[in-house]
Order: structure tokens, then C-alpha cells, then sequence
């Protein structure tokens, strides 16, 4: 599936990785977070010591409340941070319920909480937010961005016009066949010096859709 891929992010921030399916986006994100061995090539994380992958519809504990897990999974020194995204995100009113007996896109929000109470220099959030509407999305991902200036954020979603709008820089990640493999378009908040409005966030999308 990946064959003469090469691309560096160089600085933190919310990156996003966007392709059609079936192209290797979520084999990459499993070779870079090392659940998945790699045949060829390295990956070189320097400085970085911990890389978690988050993903969609993962096996969640069922045998307490939500508010029990979150609390023995995190750590003392981040409880004011649980707590505060928590409310961010949109659950306070979750944590006396299972798991099993919230909405898919309840069970996906509570899984980022998880991760990101557990300090990762970079995150790998592969569909992290499928089953959650837009305007929730988009209030998720301009919190992190403020709450974790510093961390790598490698984001994957289909919807471009998310992609194009919250991330920094846009992996397109494309065909094995085509060369090179993986095009970087920057995103609307690398082009703050450039017009604003609906135009420059029609021509990302447009450059993301012909990239890929």
C-alpha cells in the first residue's frame, strides 16, 4: 500500500491526513504510532516520547460508569484537564451512565478525553470524531488546538471541508502508483496572511481534491 513514501512534520499543531479509501491512511498512522511493524524505511520521532493512536468504535470498558473509568485512567495531575474538556466537549451530563448505553458519538468524544488525559506529545486521531455533528467538530478541534499548542496532532477525516478549515497542513495521501505519494497543502491556518472568506477555503478544498 505505501511504497517511496516520505513526508516530515516539523512543527506541532493539528496536521491532517486526507485521502480516498483504501490509499494507507490508517496503516501510516499504525506504523508511526509502532502498533504496526513496518516492512522497509524507518520513522524518526525525535524528541517525541509518546505517540498514542485513537481511532473509531474502539472496545470500550463496560463494567463501570464513565465517570468512574475516567477517573482511575487519569492521572492526579490532570484532573482539572478532565474536567475541563468534559465540559468542552459537551458531556458533563455522561459520567453516571456505561459506555455501552451512550450514542457512538458520545462513546468517540469520552474516548479522546481518554487520550488526552494521558499527555501524548503526539496523537493520532484516525476517524476520532465520526458520529459527532458539525458544529461539535468544529468546537472540539479549535479546543485542543488551544489546550495543547505543543503536541503533534496527526488528524484523519474524509470531510474535507473540516480538514481544510482547522488544519495547519494537509497530508493528501494518494495512489501507490502515483508519485510522490503524499502532496502537503497547507491549510486555512497556515494562509492567514492571504484574503480571507469562503474563496480561500474553496481553493484548499479544490487543491486537496486534485492532489488526491
Amino acid at each position: 500500500v505505501l511504497a517511496d513514501l516520505s513526508l516530515v512534520l516539523d512543527n506541532p499543531g493539528l496536521h491532517g491526513l486526507f485521502g480516498p479509501s483504501g490509499v494507507g491512511k490508517t496503516s501510516l498512522a499504525r506504523i508511526i504510532a509502532g502498533i504496526t511493524p513496518a516492512a522497509a524505511g524507518q520513522i524518526r520521532a525525535e524528541g517525541l516520547q509518546t505517540i498514542l493512536y485513537c481511532h473509531n468504535l474502539e472496545r470500550l470498558p463496560g463494567w463501570s460508569s464513565v465517570g468512574r473509568h475516567l477517573e482511575r485512567i487519569t492521572p492526579p495531575d490532570k484532573a482539572a484537564l478532565k474536567d475541563n474538556l468534559l465540559r468542552q466537549f459537551g458531556l458533563d451530563g455522561c459520567l453516571g451512565r456505561r459506555f455501552g448505553k451512550l450514542s457512538l458519538g458520545q462513546r468517540n468524544r469520552l474516548n479522546l478525553v481518554r487520550y488526552l488525559v494521558q499527555d501524548p506529545q503526539m496523537l493520532i486521531m484516525d476517524e476520532s470524531l465520526a458520529n459527532v455533528d458539525e458544529h461539535t467538530r468544529g468546537t472540539i478541534l479549535t479546543s485542543i488546538k488551544e489546550i495543547f499548542p505543543r503536541v503533534f496532532f496527526f488528524y484523519i477525516s474524509h470531510n474535507v471541508i473540516e480538514v481544510a478549515r482547522f488544519c495547519d497542513h494537509i497530508w493528501v495521501l494518494r495512489d501507490p502508483e502515483k508519485r510522490p505519494q503524499a502532496v502537503c497543502i497547507q491549510g486555512l491556518d497556515m494562509r492567514t496572511a492571504e484574503a480571507s472568506g469562503p474563496q480561500l477555503l474553496e481553493k484548499t478544498m479544490l487543491e486537496m481534491m486534485n492532489a488526491a
